[in-house]
């Protein structure tokens, strides 16, 4: 089985027309994924097997008044059938190479603490864990 990686680009939401069940959390919506891929500060990696992406990384630089550049990892997937074969060790490997480039000294990134494979991967790739409290609010409806 031949997989693709490749880190997309403004004009490249298409390749997000046939992606594989469990790679995102919900449909991929065209407008949202054109928007997201045509800001220069966010970076979507995918996995393309033939022509269905059977997995993805995203990340956005995360630019603040006192901190040199940082680089967050918001999303990792990787679709069940084709887990436990590298392929998020390659998806992470392209993400950590783009924070390289842009000069950010820092990457950071969160899970589930009962995400265990994804925990493996990320303290496989160096990552140090560090415990913290995430609060989320709920705002509704969004446009």
């Amino acid at each position: 089985m031949t997989i693709e990686i490749r880190l997309l680009a403004d004009g490249d939401a298409a390749v997000l027309d046939r992606v594989a069940d469990d790679v995102f959390d919900h449909a991929v919506l065209a407008e949202q994924a054109a928007r997201f891929l045509a800001d220069p500060g966010h970076y979507l990696v995918v996995a393309l097997h033939a022509d269905t992406v059977v997995g993805i990384g995203s990340a956005n630089e995360y630019l603040h008044p006192d901190k040199p550049l940082q680089f967050w990892i918001n999303e990792m997937g990787v679709a069940p059938e084709y887990q436990r074969q590298g392929i998020g060790r390659q998806l992470l490997d392209v993400l950590l190479g783009v924070a390289r480039e842009l000069g950010c000294k820092e990457v950071w990134l969160g899970t589930e603490e009962e995400n265990v494979p994804a925990r493996a991967l990320y303290r496989s790739a160096g990552g140090k864990e560090e415990n913290f409290v995430m609060y989320t609010f709920e705002l509704g409806e969004t446009r």
